[in-house]
């Protein structure tokens, strides 16, 4: 998070020497982002390894990276998130623009940016119908400046990208700046001073860009599992070298040469078509220069290393024997304990930014004589994707009918929304429950 003094400002707005400042600041943060993009893209450490030549020379690459990202933002936002309103307000209006912006692909695509850079950027705009419209933007290329006030209130956001001509060769960079009145389009070229070039007021009451963090400290899903990746890719790889340089092994002869014969065939040739060999005396032999392989120590290494990179990364293995069909409810939520923990911290901070995103929508609809609430009146809410044993549901509620109030029992029941499904579908059957 890049932090300055309110006072720096100049009219609400960033000088060309602090947005200077800024974009260097966050150029030393987008190494880091651009390496996170580089091993989720599938291009990891082992790619660039490299051997004596003539030795087998594999490199393989796990996607457990993108493993990760698609379990933790899927577990999130996989069931798109809905809106209720505190006071009963009409939300036909933000529902249908929500639906018009494709906000459920939306959130989908700033959860999976949050799982890989610590981050989401999303931009709000309006198109030429004078209707709010919302994006995600490149994390690498996008950044909220906050105060540094304990609110940490917005200032402004920066958005940066390159000019290229008609022969897609860069020009010069741009760089939008966001206040809470204008949209500041500016240009520079190298690492000098931005120049403004032309500006346009917005009407979203506050700054058109939020930052989806993942959790306080901005780090990605599997940021802090890649040197276990490392390791693991490395292994897989010296196994399956280790298993040519044992097909390919070198034939040591005792106690002969090696010569043609009458026809000028070659020793390899004659062993190629007959697959016997002739040895001269008694004393002579052949055998194979090999190593031993131990692939019980090396699968042990393998089991041990998957399993710490999803124990770490609060990711568990779905194609664990775990996770079998007959497992119940309440297993299941054993077993995905680590997950839900690290969901919940995601979901908080999600839910900072769907507010921010209602904040600025609700505002530009307001100015338009839209009836819209206000945003501390809508209530977020999340679900999980998840499978469920709807009859054990069933059978739960069953049991207990009639010994607690229904709502009592729903509340207790795992999966509740599955549970109440269950309920309406046996009281739908004329079986009537206290």
């Amino acid at each position: 998070m890049i932090q300055v003094d309110r006072d720096w400002l100049v009219d609400g707005e960033p000088s060309p020497e602090l947005l200077g400042e800024v974009l260097r600041r966050f150029g030393q943060e987008r190494a880091r982002l651009e390496a996170l993009r580089t091993y989720y893209d599938g291009r990891h450490a082992v790619s660039g390894r490299m051997r004596m030549k003539g030795a087998p020379n594999h490199r393989l690459w796990h996607d457990l990276p993108g493993y990760i990202v698609a379990l933790t933002s899927g577990y999130l936002v996989g069931e798109p998130v809905q809106y209720q309103s505190v006071d009963g307000s009409d939300l036909s209006v933000l529902s249908q623009v929500l639906r018009r912006c494709a906000s459920a692909n939306v959130d989908c695509e700033l959860a999976a940016d949050a799982a890989i850079y610590g981050k989401g950027v999303e931009v709000y705009y309006a198109d030429g119908d004078a209707m709010p419209r919302l994006c995600q933007a490149d994390a690498r290329n996008a950044f909220v400046v906050y105060d540094t006030t304990v609110e940490h209130a917005p200032l402004f956001g920066v958005l940066i990208s390159d000019k290229l001509n008609a022969r897609f060769e860069k020009v010069c960079q741009q760089v939008d700046v966001m206040t809470d009145e204008w949209v500041i389009h500016l240009e520079r070229s190298g690492n000098g001073l931005p120049s403004e070039v032309s500006r346009q007021r917005h009407f979203f009451g506050h700054v058109p860009m939020c930052e989806y963090w993942n959790n306080a400290r901005e780090r990605g899903d599997f940021e802090g599992v890649m040197n276990l990746i490392d390791a693991y890719d490395a292994l897989q790889s010296d196994r399956v070298n280790d298993k040519q340089q044992f097909t390919d092994a070198l034939m040591v002869i005792y106690g002969a040469t090696v010569e043609e014969d009458e026809s000028g065939q070659s020793l390899q040739q004659r062993l190629r078509e007959t697959r016997t060999l002739e040895m001269p005396a008694a004393d002579a032999r052949v055998e194979y220069l090999t190593k031993t392989l131990s692939e019980s120590d090396t699968e042990i290494l393998k089991n041990s290393l998957r399993a710490d990179i999803h124990k770490l990364s609060f990711v568990p293995d779905m194609t664990d024997e775990a996770f079998g069909g007959n497992v119940s409810g309440v297993a299941m939520e054993y077993k995905l304990f680590g997950l839900e923990q690290l969901t919940r911290v995601k979901e908080r901070w999600f839910r900072e930014g769907l507010l921010w995103r209602l904040t600025c929508l609700l505002h530009f609809l307001s100015l338009r004589g839209m009836d819209v609430p206000k945003a501390d009146q809508v209530e977020v809410f999340f679900s999980r994707s998840l499978p469920v044993n709807r009859l054990e549901v069933a059978q739960t509620i069953q049991a207990y009918r009639g010994l607690v109030p229904t709502e009592t029992l729903l509340s207790q029941v795992p999966f509740v929304e599955d549970a109440a499904a269950a309920y309406e579908a046996l009281t739908a059957q004329g079986e009537k429950t206290e």
